[in-house]
């Protein structure tokens, strides 16, 4: 074990040998002794001796240490945490890949779960289970009008073990019952990649897990055996995950000897990680995508790209998490993640955007405030006043507050509606694209490709029947509003139809037709402007109309 991975054990060793001695001490002086002079963690051992001892109602410990620390780890910053035992393993599912279940993704529907989509060669299909299956019961307990947490802790369960599910199939008014043994499922990181025409490839990621790195390999020679001769990554709404996972990524299009990012922090010595010539894809025209929703390990991705003029980054200026968390476990299986230092990326700018300590509120409120100010929509809204720092060929890049993109686009909020608004926040678009889906099955799962889906879907006069279906669920039809909104309708419908009905790679590949982060992305490449000049100031940027 070397001396950096040593020091965070060192530092809990120390606090857990104070609070000790602080326990000892309080017991030795006896329980009325109220003159102590208790500091520091003397202090909070102090404390709980006294509630213990003198308190006027006897009181949980257990459950009063569970609710005073993760107060107290608040308090520190934004992004330390502390997870009890018992949501240990949910916290780290999508890290780690992989779940033990059923196999099947479901949705609450009028109190009852209805299963969307059966995993090919899962648990539930071994049995015949089918998608539009209703889940009456799990084990005899019965699952209506029960939320989605507390139906998955009835769905999962160790591996191997069984569960009897009562099922009613559509068309049908008896049940049925299947035994299900529960088996490993996977969680995939990176959940589309496909050709967006014969050479642009295209790869989304959600997170950053253990099995990412392993993933995108495999996308990307699935890809390059098809003939990709460039890449669009999208880390848009991706919110981090292992650091490391995300150096080995950016280390695949990075020549040798390229810093990738470096570590710092009080009591952790600064740790370069360097690129070492291994990748696949360095020479590789490439794109990233990001949003305000891009944290921590994809900004360090995007970083690395940026800062070693590798390639561009396109979208909106990104959340701003520049703490490295450290998980430290106590002997009841719960879990601190504690912020242990700072990363920099390549030009020596620390990202993280700033804050108070204590004040997690105001910290998380920062993005509404980015739209208040216009930021989402105009560029020339964005607020990062940041020390200035440069990338390998000189270009300006700036610290404290997020990575700034080399080309803006703005959230596209033409045609939008009250009559649309309502349409969504009343979950109506949703659950009219469910009903279209849960009866037309059968007719559905025999159109193979998208376009045939989208052919399909033209012929049934879909944005008339929505407005048919508001009108009889408190949505008054509108038509001038209609009209404004009809593209917002059509992409709406059409893609939560194909969502709820096919594969993610369907799903995206009907949104990215007019996504214009991605159309700009496509123009960029096609024009061979992927390797940034000195003239592609990040600072001044190009907006996508």
């Amino acid at each position: 074990m070397n001396n950096k991975s040593r020091t965070p054990l060192l530092v809990s060793l120390c606090i857990a040998l104070g609070i000790g001695i602080g326990t000892f001490v309080t017991t030795t002086l006896g329980e009325h002794n109220n003159g102590f002079n208790a500091k520091g963690t003397n202090k909070i051992s102090y404390l709980l001796q006294l509630i213990d001892h003198n308190y006027v109602d006897s009181v949980d410990m257990d459950s009063l240490i569970e609710i005073a620390v993760p107060k107290l780890v608040s308090e520190l910053d934004p992004h330390s945490s502390y997870i009890p035992a018992k949501d240990i393993e949910q916290a780290n599912e999508d890290l780690k890949g992989s779940f033990s279940g059923i196999g099947v993704s479901f949705r609450m529907e009028h109190d009852s779960v209805t299963i969307m989509s059966v995993i090919h060669g899962g648990p539930a299909e071994k049995v015949g289970i089918l998608a539009g299956d209703r889940i009456i019961s799990a084990n005899g307990v019965s699952l209506c009008k029960m939320n989605s947490s507390e139906v998955m802790k009835h769905l999962k369960g160790q591996k191997d073990s069984e569960v009897i599910l009562e099922i009613i199939r559509h068309g049908s008014k008896e049940a049925m019952k299947f035994n299900v043994i529960r088996g490993d499922i996977p969680i995939e990181s990176i959940d589309a990649s496909f050709l967006i025409d014969k050479e642009i490839g295209y790869i989304r990621v959600k997170n950053f897990g253990e099995q990412t790195y392993a993933e995108m390999l495999t996308a990307l020679a699935h890809l390059h055996m098809n003939g990709m001769k460039s890449l669009i990554v999208d880390l848009r709404g991706n919110r981090g995950g292992y650091m490391h996972t995300a150096i080995q990524m950016v280390n695949e299009f990075l020549a040798k000897n390229q810093l990738i990012v470096y570590t710092e922090g009080r009591n952790v010595e600064r740790n370069d990680f360097i690129s070492n010539g291994r990748g696949s894809f360095q020479k590789l025209p490439l794109v990233v995508l990001m949003d305000e929703m891009s944290a921590s390990s994809s900004e360090i991705f995007a970083g690395a790209i940026q800062d070693n003029d590798r390639g561009i980054v396109i979208g909106r200026r990104s959340y701003g998490k520049g703490l490295v968390q450290q998980p430290m476990e106590f002997g009841d299986g719960s879990e601190v993640r504690l912020t242990i230092a700072r990363y920099h990326t390549p030009s020596g700018r620390c990202i993280q955007k700033p804050y108070e300590k204590g004040h997690g509120e105001d910290y998380e409120n920062e993005l509404l405030l980015r739209y208040q100010r216009g930021e989402f929509y105009v560029e020339d809204s964005i607020r990062q006043d940041g020390p200035k720092y440069y990338t390998s060929i000189g270009r300006t890049v700036y610290g404290g507050g997020g990575i700034r993109p080399d080309i803006f686009v703005p959230d596209d909020t033409t045609g939008i509606t009250s009559y649309y608004k309502d349409a969504v926040y009343k979950g109506l678009i949703a659950q009219f694209c469910f009903e279209v889906v849960d009866q037309n099955r059968e007719t559905l799962a025999g159109l193979h490709t998208l376009e045939d889906k989208i052919k399909w879907l033209d012929q049934q006069n879909i944005i008339e029947s929505f407005a048919r279906y508001g009108q009889k669920h408190s949505l008054p039809r509108r038509n001038i509003m209609m009209q404004k909104s009809k593209k917002l309708f059509y992409r709406s419908i059409y893609s939560g139809i194909i969502y709820n009905s096919s594969e993610m790679n369907d799903y995206l590949r009907f949104l990215n037709q007019d996504d214009p982060a991605v159309i700009r992305s496509l123009q960029i490449i096609r024009e061979g402007k992927t390797i940034p000049s000195i003239d592609t100031l990040t600072q001044d940027t190009v907006s996508c109309e």
